[in-house]
């Protein structure tokens, strides 16, 4: 027997007949998708943040229900990806005795908190706008309200093209559907321009 017999790459990988729980020299794809998953809520997450907190300084200036609304709107979007967030890193554990196909299914339970924190936003801003009919405030400054309006329609279509194609190339069905709803928010810009 030759002393300085080395394994051919077929009988390195074979571990004698039983299959491998790891893979050598690449990333379990499970992670990477994850990984690009959890990185595209976090900057969606930032954009909307960044999108409503600067919403919410004009519509100090303004008075505009309009903008406030779409502010709250922005605020409740920024918050649906916590509970994203909270799905991709659950998808990363792995099988357990009680969930022996993993926990891929907690992005179905995301799905329906997402609708819930979206239909609490929309309760806030109806709130906010029947409110303004019994007390009216005039607004000030429409080319800031035009401006703003802008921004949130800029800001929303960016998140909507990052959740979407992550959301496709990770097959997460939850963040393609964001994706859209951003997109859907953004439209809603183009017919904000006075509230």
């Amino acid at each position: 027997m030759n002393a300085h017999h080395h394994p051919s790459q077929s009988e390195a990988h074979s571990h004698f007949g039983n299959p491998p729980d790891h893979t050598h020299g690449t990333v379990d794809p499970t992670i990477l998708t994850t990984e690009k998953g959890i990185w595209a809520v976090k900057w969606s997450m930032v954009g909307l943040l960044l999108t409503a907190l600067l919403q919410a300084a004009v519509v100090v200036v303004t008075s505009s229900v309009a903008l406030l609304a779409d502010t709250i709107h922005n605020f409740g979007d920024a918050a649906t990806a916590v509970p994203l967030w909270i799905a991709f890193v659950m998808a990363r554990k792995r099988p357990s005795r009680r969930f022996s196909y993993g926990y891929g299914r907690v992005e179905d339970l995301a799905g329906i908190v997402i609708v819930l924190i979206m239909f609490a936003s929309g309760l806030m801003a109806a709130y906010e706008s029947l409110s303004r009919l019994f007390q009216p405030h005039e607004i000030q400054h429409l080319s800031a309200v035009v401006l703003a309006s802008l921004l949130g329609f800029t800001g929303n279509e960016l998140v909507a093209r990052l959740r979407i194609r992550v959301g496709k190339e990770i097959s997460s069905a939850a963040l393609v559907a964001d994706g859209y709803h951003a997109r859907t928010d953004a439209l809603t810009r183009t017919y904000l321009k006075i509230a």
